[in-house]
């Protein structure tokens, strides 16, 4: 690749030919030397490489190539698939909204426990007195063994209890046989980190100001309070002014909701806010909490134009049209935030974090902090006191997940990832992810399925007198979602309207523009099984029947069912064939007509307990599968204790 280049002089302009091919030493130094034997023969012919002209053409192919390395070095930097330096690495991932994690914090599954005391319902029958259950609210301590320090991610409420978060009570003390305590355990989330606080003063509002926190590895941001008492919420960014806000579901704040409580125990809200932060990962393990540009005291509706103010809508007729605005107020308003002026900020959060703090089970075991949260309001003082001393806490489980931060890689690959979705739900699956992301407070939601809305296209008629038929035509705009959750026994049920409520304002910070979703509920068809086994000699046959019965109780299990699964025959046989003990699976010979090597029957009475739903299975079933309805459904084995039949009819 060449240009000419016109050089201008006071005489005479001359063309030169100028090639721009050359990037790295040797080409340039050629480049240079024909150059100079082009257009200046007799001016200099000397190329011998000990010449000082070769060393002047030399040193200019030296920063040459130099220039030319450093101007790929930053383009390569700037394409986050290419780059290696790890401040650009994070500077691009953070810019596509990934925020890299410094280090990933242990958590764990703990058992928490408080001591009520008992109270009488009748002659000898006593139970545990719900007024005195406390709630244990979140960012509560416990420490292990081995000086980890973990923190409870979520209030545990024991006056509640669900499926999803079950509450056991058993008696703890006891004085002439008669009940005096009762212990209440409820199971929760932890996660290891140091708890720490600072106190940052502003002057002067400045936009875009930030401030940048003590402790590397800063696992979150738990809470920013100022002078006021106000609140400042976190967010992905500066122009989102909506965040999610959980209260109470009860008859002074949800009238209409407060009946499902006990399954919902708290409302999400959607609040919109000027006291907004985010946060920005530094290269150097520092995290960084930037705020808006919002400078100005006054409402924004002051600042900018709008009809109430501007228009002939004013009540004297006169219209503002002509009225000069100063621009620069536009710069001044709370469109990203508002920029903390002349007050204090108070910022709690937590760092940490490493693979010394997976701690082996039972060894979390003493309360640190205990924030217990009970009204004394008509209960007696010293009970409340005796209830609050005596939370305890354990750990059945190891402690799992702590390790060192992102690598470069990791970064990479996450940011190249997120940025596809850009924090939105694109796929089915996208949606059917954050559906089960639901915080359990806001309602337990135990089985989705989703897939296209469909409508009906009418047909038209044909020439003789035909009726008009219809058609389904997948709406490209609407998807349905199938939902259903946990009764206290673990059975499905239809989730309440709290929940559903819930979960359509969670789902609206995700859902794309162009996006509908319809939450419905699945159809729940209960069903029994019946199956005949062959066993081995030598083997008890009551033990291998009851391992079967287990086996097909594993096998359809509600926490492995999903809606719109289908039940293979099979599959079901060839599970209880695994038993040992078992020489062969035979047809049932009662009620089976087909010889199925198991029978499958519809239960559908309701004073039984059952769901009403009648389905046709015979009709349903093709080459040893049952399907489900085209309205999604699941299969569930209700009472695994009366509908699951087993018999032995010989042995070999």
């Amino acid at each position: 690749m060449a240009r000419e280049i016109e050089y201008g002089t006071n005489i005479k302009a001359v063309k030169k030919d100028v090639k721009y091919l050359g990037r790295e030493f040797t080409t340039i130094r050629a480049n240079l030397i024909e150059f100079a034997k082009s257009y200046f023969p007799n001016a200099y012919n000397d190329f011998n490489e000990s010449s000082p002209g070769m060393m002047f053409i030399e040193m200019a192919a030296y920063v040459g190539d130099t220039l030319n390395f450093y101007m790929d070095n930053q383009y390569r930097e700037a394409l986050l698939h290419s780059a290696e330096e790890k401040k650009n690495v994070f500077k691009l991932a953070q810019s596509f909204g990934y925020k890299p994690k410094l280090s990933n914090p242990a958590v764990a599954i703990v058992d928490v426990s408080v001591e009520v005391p008992a109270e009488t319902i009748d002659d000898n029958n006593y139970r545990a007195d719900i007024d005195y259950a406390p709630t244990l609210t979140v960012n509560s301590m416990f420490d292990s063994d081995t000086g980890v320090t973990f923190r409870l991610m979520d209030d545990v409420n024991f006056k509640s209890s669900s499926s999803l978060d079950t509450r056991t009570s058993i008696v703890s003390q006891m004085e002439d046989d008669v009940p005096t305590h009762y212990k209440l355990t409820k199971q929760a989330l932890v996660e290891s980190g140091k708890q720490t606080e600072q106190r940052f003063t502003f002057g002067n509002a400045i936009k875009f100001n930030k401030i940048i926190l003590a402790n590397p590895n800063v696992v979150e941001i738990l809470s920013i309070i100022d002078d006021d008492g106000n609140k400042w919420y976190e967010v992905p960014y500066l122009a989102q002014d909506t965040v999610f806000d959980a209260v109470e579901n009860n008859p002074v704040n949800s009238p209409d909701m407060s009946s499902y409580s006990a399954d919902t125990p708290y409302m999400m809200k959607l609040i919109k806010t000027a006291r907004r932060f985010t946060t920005y990962v530094r290269s150097d393990g520092k995290t960084e909490i930037r705020f808006g540009a919002g400078i100005s005291s006054n409402a924004d509706e002051e600042m900018i134009p709008n009809p109430d103010n501007v228009g002939s809508s004013l009540s004297s007729g006169l219209s503002k049209l002509d009225t000069n605005f100063d621009p620069s107020n536009f710069l001044n308003t709370k469109t990203f935030g508002q920029s903390p002026s002349n007050i204090t900020l108070v910022i709690n959060y937590t760092y940490g974090g490493s693979l010394d703090d997976n701690v082996l089970s039972n060894q979390i075991t003493e309360v640190n902090l205990a924030n217990v949260n009970l009204a004394p309001g008509g209960l007696d003082n010293t009970k409340v006191t005796d209830v609050k001393n005596s939370v305890t806490v354990t750990n059945p489980e190891p402690a799992t997940g702590g390790s060192s931060g992102d690598t470069i890689e990791e970064v990479r690959q996450r940011a190249m990832a997120y940025m596809n979705t850009q924090g939105r739900a694109v796929t089915m699956q996208d949606y059917i992810t954050r559906v089960y992301s639901l915080p359990q407070k806001f309602g337990n939601i135990a089985k989705a399925f989703i897939l296209q809305d469909e409508q009906l296209d009418q047909v038209a008629g044909g020439e003789d007198g035909e009726k008009p038929s219809f058609k389904e035509i997948s709406n490209p705009l609407a998807l349905n979602m199938y939902v259903l959750g946990y009764d206290y026994k673990r059975n499905f049920v239809q989730l309440n309207n709290a929940t559903k409520q819930n979960l359509k304002i969670y789902l609206s910070q995700y859902r794309m523009m162009t996006d509908a979703i319809n939450i419905k509920d699945a159809f729940i068809i209960n069903v029994g099984v019946k199956f005949s086994i062959i066993t081995q000699r030598g083997f008890n046959k009551n033990e291998v029947l009851m391992k079967c019965i287990d086996k097909v109780k594993q096998h359809l299990s509600p926490k492995k069912w999903q809606i719109n699964q289908p039940i293979i025959i099979s599959d079901i046989a060839y599970q209880i064939s695994l038993v040992d003990g078992v020489a062969s699976v035979v047809p049932p010979v009662e009620d089976n007509p087909e010889k199925s090597m198991v029978v499958i029957e519809n239960l559908y009475d309701g004073d039984a307990g059952y769901n009403t739903n009648v389905y046709d299975l015979d009709a349903a079933t093709k080459d040893g599968v049952i399907y489900p309805s085209l309205d999604p459904c699941i299969f569930e084995i209700k009472f695994p204790d009366n509908d699951i039949e087993g018999r032995v009819v010989g042995d070999i």
